[in-house]
């Protein structure tokens, strides 16, 4: 009977113990290393801004990407989530630093910065528009999917020192002139 008793304990100490291990938990450990890494990033984009190694549409590139990724780390803090949730983020953040290193390798292009500008210039008003709350939360993510696809391809476009077809930028500037409309007509 004792023995019967005795293994009864043992299991129901090991099933809680199991419960502890898989159950959410907060991990101090990654939220540190995450926030480290979000800074290194920060100043990699900026050194490479300084320095010319990165073009200003490529840092403002990478800051949004890095700002998605940080309201995802801000969700993650302080609340019981489990350890996979943490190391999806941290291999976002390692992808995010890899791609910038091989960005700073590659020479900046100084192609005409027309479309660069405009880019830009829509992605403030994007994030302007956000904060102020004028759109749905569904336009919001339509534009900046849109200026998103833009931008990768004007990045593609002028990447290794290469220069953009007049056709190419053709299609850029009338994508650019379509997005631009479509924020007026809603903003």
């Amino acid at each position: 009977m004792k023995k019967l008793v005795m293994l009864a304990g043992m299991v129901i100490m090991a099933a809680a113990y199991l419960a502890g291990c898989i159950a959410p938990q907060t991990w101090p450990d990654y939220k540190r290393t995450a926030e480290s890494k979000i800074v290194v990033i920060q100043e990699k984009i900026g050194d490479g801004l300084k320095t010319g190694s990165l073009s200003a549409d490529q840092s403002q590139m990478y800051l949004t990407t890095l700002k998605g990724i940080r309201n995802d780390d801000l969700t993650l803090r302080d609340k019981p989530v489990a350890q996979d949730e943490w190391v999806d983020l941290h291999a976002r953040l390692d992808a995010l630093n890899a791609e910038i290193d091989r960005a700073k390798i590659r020479p900046a292009t100084v192609e005409s910065s027309r479309s660069g500008d405009r880019i830009l210039l829509l992605q403030s008003r994007i994030d302007d528009g956000r904060t102020a709350r004028r759109w749905s939360v569904r336009d919001e993510r339509d534009f900046q999917y849109r200026l998103d696809v833009i931008r990768q391809d004007y990045l593609r476009m002028t990447e290794n020192g290469r220069y953009a077809t007049a056709e190419e930028r053709n299609d850029i500037d009338r994508r650019l002139d379509s997005l631009e409309s479509d924020v007026n007509r809603s903003s």
